[in-house]
């Protein structure tokens, strides 16, 4: 079976950050480990924080943070309803031109829920 969208984004996001990680100084280092930290549970939780994550991805049309920010609200067990409801903020703050990554960000969404 070939390889959907979810999986070769995964393999490459590995493979490019390992990559990252070699030639990786102090402040690379220190900044990704800053962007994972912020993710933990808080006094938000993590799943709204991948929400969060998600609308500023959108809103920015950035489709790779895009795809792993939909990864992570799958696995926190965001609803559809609470995707659709975040994305809409993100379509109304970001405009029309945000709609070909809703739809990127929806079929990622259906690929994973097909799983």
């Amino acid at each position: 079976m070939p390889m959907g969208i979810i999986e070769k984004f995964q393999k490459e996001r590995e493979t490019l950050n390992e990559l990252v990680m070699e030639y990786a100084g102090q402040g690379t280092k220190r900044f990704y480990s800053l962007d994972s930290q912020s993710y933990r549970e808080g006094a938000l939780s993590c799943k709204v924080k991948e929400l969060l994550g998600l609308v500023a991805s959108f809103v920015l049309r950035c489709d790779d943070c895009i795809k792993y920010h939909i990864i992570r609200c799958f696995e926190e067990g965001v609803s559809d309803e609470e995707l659709e409801e975040a994305l809409f903020i993100g379509l109304i703050v970001g405009g029309t031109i945000t709609i070909p990554h809703q739809r990127r960000a929806m079929q990622a969404w259906d690929e994973l829920k097909r799983q």
